[in-house]
């Protein structure tokens, strides 16, 4: 499983936001990119995009954490 955790802050608008993605294989073979995101400390939107293989689904993941750092977000280890 490949998890990767992302946060924005910003303190003078009040901004404190998460969003994580998680690729998971499911029970036929196929591959899933779950989303989720968010105010930081409270349950965030759930999504779940399926693929192909697990190439397709880390390569969708790699684009959304670039998408998502140009934004402002940072990995959060």
């Amino acid at each position: 499983m490949n998890h990767i955790y992302l946060e924005r802050h910003d303190p003078d608008k009040n901004l404190h936001r998460f969003y994580q993605l998680f690729i998971m294989q499911g029970l036929f073979g196929d591959w899933s990119l779950v989303r989720e995101w968010g105010r930081a400390g409270s349950p965030g939107t759930v999504r779940k995009d399926w693929y192909n293989s697990e190439a397709e689904a880390i390569m969708a993941s790699e684009k959304l954490r670039l998408d998502k750092e140009k934004k402002g977000y940072r990995a959060v280890v």
